[in-house]
């Protein structure tokens, strides 16, 4: 029995993590595609890690539990990496909100009763949260703490008919999110944080850089202030410091890593997407 990563959805970014914090560990990599987590699995396995594949949809309670089942056969959950989600691109206002909000807020829920002592969560949020207007505090406490099954029925998320305010009130939600689940999660004495990044070159990414908006990214991508996008390696890079020994004293945060994006948002010359957002 060897202590366990549990990885859910096995592109870039996830792979850039798992490197970081399997080694010596048994890595479940999980995704909505079972091929996709068999092709991530060959590729760590190739690399020297321990790795199992299983297909798991975090829009589904069910499944999550099963995906914990799985992982508790090769010994204790010590990580959780969630890098699953769909965006703006990708699909329709109900399923953002389902796979992305309901879906995170249940995976935080179900791994916080199972979380070894010691071990730590990573979620990847999104620059697009930060960009979502102020809301109120009533509004905050309920995506921070309204019970799973009722967050699609709150009335300010009903209303949703974009799909990118969909994408945004949903990363909105899981940084809200994790700072409620890490209270639960500290009774384990484990640590949750999630980390927003700007645009990372993954398929998602290219996604939308190839869709509907992907001439408004490339502009974007030119005007921020790091003047390009981001790797998995960099958003790698900060996972292994937050989910190892020297961040323990770190949980309940959330990390922007976007190049200096959402500074330039509000205060540079990226202000003009203001008016589109």
């Amino acid at each position: 029995m060897k202590d366990v990563v549990v990885v859910l959805g096995a592109g870039g970014i996830g792979q850039a993590i798992a490197r970081r914090v399997g080694a010596g560990r048994h890595v479940v990599l999980a995704d909505l595609r079972l091929d996709a987590a068999q092709a991530a699995s060959r590729i760590l396995g190739d690399a020297g890690f321990e790795t199992s594949a299983t297909q798991a949809d975090i829009a589904s309670r069910e499944s999550i539990r099963a995906l914990i089942e799985h992982a508790q056969e090769f010994g204790p959950i010590r990580n959780l990496v969630n890098a699953a989600g769909v965006s703006p691109s990708q699909a329709p206002v109900a399923t953002i909100l389902k796979v992305d909000l309901y879906g995170t807020s249940v995976l935080l829920e179900e791994f916080g009763k199972v979380v070894a002592e010691g071990g730590s969560g990573i979620v990847i949020s999104s620059q697009s949260g930060h960009r979502l207007h102020a809301l109120t505090e009533e509004e905050n406490a309920a995506l921070a703490t309204a019970p799973t099954e009722e967050l699609l029925k709150l009335p300010f998320i009903v209303s949703i008919t974009d799909t990118l305010k969909a994408y945004q009130y949903s990363k909105r939600c899981n940084v809200l999110r994790v700072m409620g689940e890490a209270t639960n999660w500290a009774k384990r004495g484990a640590t949750l944080n999630s980390i927003s990044p700007g645009i990372i070159i993954t398929p998602l990414a290219n996604d939308e850089l190839k869709g509907p908006r992907g001439e408004g990214y490339r502009k974007m991508l030119s005007l921020c202030p790091c003047r390009r996008a981001g790797t998995p390696d960099e958003v790698g890079d900060l996972a292994e410091f937050l989910m190892s020994s020297r961040g323990r004293w770190i949980t309940g945060s959330d990390f922007l890593i976007d190049g200096g994006t959402t500074a330039s948002y509000f205060y540079g010359d990226l202000q003009y997407l203001k008016a589109t957002h």
